[in-house]
């Protein structure tokens, strides 16, 4: 039987329910346990393939095709897990099984009800990622106490203690100690009141996890425990730390490994968070420094990059270095040029997206690291405006992606007739009237490089498998004359039929791939793209860059 713990939220979103599920994953493997990380999503769409990027952020992608919330990003980029279509179920989800069973007669007349219909299906949705080789299952229930659209995942995982053993299951309930300046304090009272509410449903937590802008002194934790119903120790201070990765070293000196491993009835060795800490030091005190722009056109929002973000923190680490981030709209590019925001970037990069606002400048700006001869990394879409770009100011076609005009005179880039589908295992054709969702080239495919390129010297060697997000591709019809010109393709599909990565000649690093090489990067497992494009970056600052020491 594995161990269940539950993280819950309070007082108000964006805390990071997320993060505190997947540093206590972190630790937890420290210890030698094996784990998963499911979240539960309270909206009533299927999946987050459809939400705008302003609203909910980046769309991640599991290697199986299933297109879910950012924060499975932050699972795997904690842990060890390769998260699945187990990993996120929704309110949709939920329900559209439910449906489907009454439809078919599952149910043999039953009245179907919220009780115990849909709260069996998210019990059901909760083991579905258990499997003999997990220990311990972390399940995070998107939104905040007292949402309406969460209370049958918090009636699920109330009910769920009593089917498995109340020795099986841990309640984990993060929350926020506000600091009020003109008090000159630290107020829990909306702690008290979160967990007041979560009470009134029948759920005690366990562990209370308090994010604060500072430490918790001791009074306030006896202070919160006291009318929390909990013991002093089970109190967990997350104060605010300079980098997310010092997160699970935050954790351990504040026991929370031990007070799970007490609670759930688990004997393990100390962690070794040795890992930990050199990812913490090599992002806090690094002997280089880069500057990589970042040319997209949701600059406003982070969260939409969220991945890449990271990865190219990532890359710093394996580099020694810090990667300063300079966010460039690129229809600031289109208005005013590119040499006003790209002088003083050492790399560019141009990141996936969907739709035609700010092309232009994203051509522009890739034209300028060309003719500057500035390291370039593109990224799906970043890719595919690399090959426009070429083929416009190089071999003087007009060109164009048919998802921008439809009537391009050179379709340089073209919408997919076919594509491989991960949950069927079968090959579809697009038709007229296809619906927006799951229309696209899904989840991990494999790729085979070219030896002798950027590619193949960093991922030293020839097939690789990475993860896919699009609906258009390169025309084969213009492979012949792009490659004539000093196009390289330097990965394709095993059958030599997709272009999967671009480069160009007489440039130091200038790499494109149609795939999101993000989604696989980890603090402690740099991707090599990524890696590789820091690299070729910081020899952009010559002064600063020792390869012996990096």
């Amino acid at each position: 039987m594995p161990k269940y713990i539950f993280v819950t939220g309070g007082v108000v979103s964006a805390l990071g329910k997320g993060i505190a599920a997947s540093a206590t994953g972190a630790l937890l493997e420290a210890k030698g346990l094996k784990v998963t990380i499911q979240k539960l999503d309270p909206y009533i769409n299927v999946d987050p393939g459809t939400l705008s990027p302003f609203e909910h952020g980046e769309v991640f992608v599991t290697d199986d095709g299933c297109e879910t919330d950012l924060d499975l990003g932050h699972y795997e980029r904690f842990t060890h897990v390769r998260t699945s279509v187990f990993n996120n179920y929704t309110t949709g989800k939920i329900y559209h099984n439910v449906i489907t069973k009454e439809r078919r007669g599952d149910y043999l007349g039953d009245t179907v009800q919220v009780v115990p219909h849909i709260t069996d299906e998210i019990k059901t949705a909760i083991k579905s990622a258990a499997t003999d080789k997990y220990d311990v299952i972390i399940v995070e229930i998107g939104g905040t106490v007292g949402d309406i659209e969460s209370l049958p995942f918090l009636e699920a995982i109330r009910q769920f203690r009593y089917d498995v053993g109340r020795e099986n299951v841990l309640y984990m309930h993060l929350t926020l100690v506000p600091y009020i300046k003109a008090a000159g304090e630290l107020k829990s009272k909306p702690t008290q009141h979160s967990v007041k509410e979560l009470r009134a449903i029948g759920i005690q937590p366990d562990i209370l996890i308090c994010r604060a802008e500072m430490p918790l002194s001791e009074d306030v934790k006896r202070k919160i425990a006291l009318h929390c119903n909990l013991e002093p120790d089970a109190v967990i201070a997350a104060a605010d730390v300079e980098t997310v990765y010092e997160v699970p070293l935050c954790f351990k000196l504040e026991g929370l490994d031990k007070l799970i491993e007490k609670k759930l009835s688990l004997n393990r060795p100390e962690p070794d968070i040795s890992l930990w800490v050199e990812v913490v030091k090599r992002i806090k005190e690094p002997k280089f420094e880069t500057t990589i722009a970042i040319v997209g056109k949701y600059v406003g929002l982070k969260d939409a990059y969220k991945s890449l973000t990271e990865a190219l923190i990532h890359g710093g680490i394996a580099n020694n270095a810090r990667v300063n981030l300079q966010w460039v709209d690129a229809e600031e590019i289109e208005r005013r040029g590119a040499e006003i925001f790209l002088s003083d970037a050492d790399g560019i990069l141009v990141p996936g997206g969907f739709g035609a606002r700010g092309i232009e400048g994203k051509i522009e700006a890739i034209r300028y690291a060309r003719e500057k001869k500035i390291p370039y990394l593109g990224i799906c879409l970043g890719m595919q405006t690399a090959v426009i770009e070429f083929s416009r100011n190089v071999c003087n076609l007009s060109a164009n992606s048919t998802e921008f005009d439809p009537d391009a005179k050179d379709p340089v880039i073209y919408l997919m007739e076919r594509w491989y589908n991960h949950r069927t295992g079968k090959i579809e054709e697009r038709s007229k009237d296809s619906q927006m969702g799951g229309t696209m080239r899904l989840g991990a495919y494999p790729c085979v490089i070219k030896e002798e390129t950027h590619a193949f010297n960093a991922y030293k060697t020839k097939e690789i498998t990475e993860r896919h997000r699009h609906r258009y591709e390169f025309n084969n019809n213009y492979r012949e004359v792009l490659t004539k010109n000093g196009l390289i393709i330097s990965g394709t599909s095993p059958d030599g039929e997709l272009v999967e990565m671009i480069e160009l000649k007489d440039h130091p690093w200038f790499l494109g791939c149609q795939f999101h090489p993000e989604f696989k990067s980890r603090p402690i497992e740099p991707h090599p793209l990524f890696k590789a494009f820091i690299s070729a970056s910081l020899k952009e600052r010559r002064e600063l860059f020792h390869p012996d020491e990096s």
